[in-house]
């Protein structure tokens, strides 16, 4: 059995709608969302009387989604936003955009930073670090043709 691809990144948030309109602003959709609770979501995450609010974001090109999360039940145990980019485990998710000046731009208006510079890798992409929405890590590439 071959993979078929991967489905979707998901980041848990305490501003779900802050996070959406950040994202809808860096591009993505907003395919639906969600409340999902019961004995079988519980039984998917380990997570006993889980109540957690859902924002699905999907591409543009439809290949590839966000899962945005806002866990009602049970509470927030840990907090990885403010990890440095050297932190054991999963830390950013990276998009390719078509101009890294502009997408900055509107982005540094919903409150994104500049982690280091924007920098050139060899002919083949400009690309840099932002943190955004509640201080998520995300990178950004501009592929140069």
């Amino acid at each position: 059995m071959a993979l078929k691809r991967m489905d979707n990144v998901g980041i848990v948030v305490e501003d779900l709608t802050g996070a959406i309109d950040f994202f809808r602003e860096l591009g993505l959709e907003l395919e639906g969302r969600a409340t999902i609770e019961g004995e079988w979501a519980g039984r998917v995450t380990g997570l006993v009387d889980q109540r957690v609010e859902i924002a699905m974001m999907r591409t543009p090109d439809g290949h590839s989604r966000l899962e945005l999360c806002r866990y009602l039940a049970p509470p927030v145990v840990a907090d990885h936003r403010t990890a440095p980019v050297n932190a054991l485990g999963y830390l950013r998710v990276m998009f390719a955009v078509d101009d890294i000046d502009e997408t900055l731009a509107r982005l540094r208006a919903r409150g994104a930073q500049l982690v280091g510079d924007v920098v050139q890798y060899q002919d083949t992409y400009r690309l840099c670090y932002i943190r955004g929405p509640e201080g998520l890590l995300i990178g950004l590439a501009e592929e140069l043709r």
